[in-house]
């Protein structure tokens, strides 16, 4: 998931009072059943979501929440990444992959009261296609335009063409979506969460309600900010999002067409640090956490709480937007920062066990990944010696990184910031700090091209190199700020091969021109940890971080 992707720590006055808010809070909640049972699972994210309508966002902590209460028409196996049935019980493709037919499940029904269908699965297809505006930003659709190009009418001459072409409902219980061309991240891209089915009359009411954007910031409408409209078909329904408390609570619905959930209540708090986290662990304030830092798993362990480790599927990089940074549009300067930053000691001293230096972008477990990529090993002797070939001796930029949050790939940002500037400093290059709350003004900005350099990174949506490497070099990408069309090509080949063999052959191709052009700097792959209370019976892990927390029961 996006960027998907990157992002400081609050001061301990503010982890001490997310604590006391925990403690306040706890009490009027783990209230029992009649069995003695807990009625509610208390979940403490790093980062605060950004909408409730997941199709408005590109960021793990909204999914983290929107994936509990909307399904997609396929799920992934529990704890693994092969795709299953799940609005669709069954699908298939024609033989050129431009014709994706659904056998739905029946008896779904939303949150609402409104039956699930082909026409309501119809209707959110066309809904994406035929936005207009500020949701034709990359910001707010990303992953409609990442999957399904464009518009129906595209505002903006950068925008993809649309390869989208229409949704049939053959009858109640089949609905047909046809697309232009074949792609690779078809049928991959119908699990995502941000492509999640909506209640046709949650629709009718998104519509009337417009986004707006006012530079790099996005106001997002009124429905995705607070809880009331938004109506999927999941386990658990939001019931409410309390900002101020910086937590959203969702609940049972019982009218839910599969397993219900297990535990009454899910509250998804969010405790932006993680020595905050662990405390509110070990307090029995929450009753499980995410991205445990690396220090504190034995720690944790050792206290009888549970630290299973999810398998490694991200990539945490350096990002550059050339466009408006002229420097970064030489090749030479990008080549000095790749040298000037000490990768071996980023991973050795913010990492958990098991993470690894990347030299691509993507990690090793991935199909594609090439043993053949340009590397660029520690060197601030060279570092210098490039900037100075390039004229650029003494070079200042801005480096932007996120507060508030911690990710998979990135367990404490500021941390990891402030080594990445004192290696680029030692290089000569004069950094300037420029820290951002991570939803919505850091996403934002990354996505728009606001930040010359800047912390982001991907956890894969599915098993797929074009997943990583499409993700951001198939097309122009404001991200990034260039236009390379031989290098567009080469990443775009692979999507375009139905061979496998010759598929993965295409991907390590484009790795290797991707390293030579070199648009940023891949850092690092790592396993996260995830950490449960010692009552707990948790769900199956997920390398894609997609933990279903209906799974969760208490012991």
């Amino acid at each position: 998931m996006r960027i998907l992707r990157a992002r400081a720590a609050r001061a301990i006055t503010a982890a001490l009072a997310v604590g006391l808010i925990a403690t306040g809070c706890a009490s009027e909640r783990d209230t029992e059943d009649g069995n003695g049972a807990k009625n509610t699972f208390v979940f403490g994210a790093p980062g605060d979501p950004s909408s409730l309508d997941p199709a408005l966002a590109s960021d793990g902590e909204t999914f983290r929440v929107t994936r509990q209460a909307f399904e997609a028409l396929l799920e992934h196996e529990p704890g693994g990444s092969e795709l299953v049935g799940g609005l669709a019980e069954s699908w298939e493709s024609n033989d050129a992959g431009t014709v994706w037919t659904f056998n739905l499940r029946k008896g779904v029904k939303f949150h609402d009261g409104e039956a699930f269908n082909a026409a309501a699965v119809c209707a959110n297809y066309d809904h994406w296609f035929n936005w207009t505006g500020t949701y034709q930003s990359s910001a707010v659709s990303y992953y409609w335009q990442t999957i399904m190009g464009g518009f129906a009418k595209n505002e903006d001459p950068e925008t993809p063409e649309a390869n989208y072409k229409s949704c049939t409902a053959k009858d109640e219980n089949t609905a047909v979506i046809e697309v232009k061309k074949p792609s690779a991240n078809l049928p991959g891209g119908f699990s995502l969460n941000a492509l999640a089915i909506h209640s046709p009359k949650a629709i009718e009411a998104y519509e009337k309600q417009e986004a707006s954007a006012k530079g790099d910031a996005i106001t997002y409408p009124k429905y995705s900010q607070e809880a009331g409209t938004v109506a999927g078909t999941g386990p658990y329904k939001i019931a409410k999002w309390n900002k101020g408390n910086k937590e959203v609570t969702l609940e049972r619905f019982e009218d839910y067409w599969g397993d219900k959930a297990k535990v009454k209540s899910l509250v998804i708090r969010t405790i932006d640090t993680e020595e905050a986290r662990r405390q509110a662990l070990q307090a029995g304030d929450i009753d499980g956490y995410d991205l445990v830092a690396p220090a504190d798993v034995k720690t944790l362990e050792g206290e009888g709480f549970q630290v299973p480790t999810r398998g490694v599927f991200n990539i945490f990089y350096l990002g550059m937007t050339q466009e408006k940074n002229p420097a970064l549009q030489k090749k030479e300067v990008r080549q000095a920062i790749a040298h000037a930053i000490d990768r071996e000691n980023l991973v050795k001293t913010q990492l958990p066990e098991g993470g690894k230096v990347a030299t691509q972008f993507m990690p090793d477990t991935i199909d594609g990944y090439s043993d053949k990529v340009t590397t660029y090993a520690y060197d601030t002797a060279k570092a210098k010696q490039l900037l100075s070939d390039a004229g650029e001796s003494g070079l200042e930029v801005e480096f932007c990184y996120p507060t508030e949050v911690t990710r998979p790939y990135m367990p404490a940002p500021q941390d990891l910031f402030e080594l990445m500037k004192a290696d680029l400093e030692k290089a000569g290059i004069k950094v300037t700090p420029k820290p951002m709350k991570w939803a919505p003004d850091y996403l934002d900005a990354t996505e728009s091209g606001g930040c010359a350099l800047h912390m982001l990174g991907w956890t894969g949506d599915f098993n797929d190199g074009y997943n990583f490497i499409g993700t951001w070099f198939a097309e122009y990408d404001k991200q990034w700020g260039f236009k390379n069309e031989e290098l567009f090509d080469a990443v775009t080949a692979g999507s375009k091969e139905a061979d496998p063999a010759q598929r993965v052959a295409a991907y390590e191709r484009a790795n290797e021109a991707i390293m030579e052009f070199l648009p940023g700097v891949p850092i690092s792959s790592s396993p996260p940890a995830i950490a449960f209370g010692k009552n707990v019976n948790p769900p199956k892990v997920s390398p894609l971080t997609q933990e279903n927390f209906a799974e969760v029961s208490f012991k």
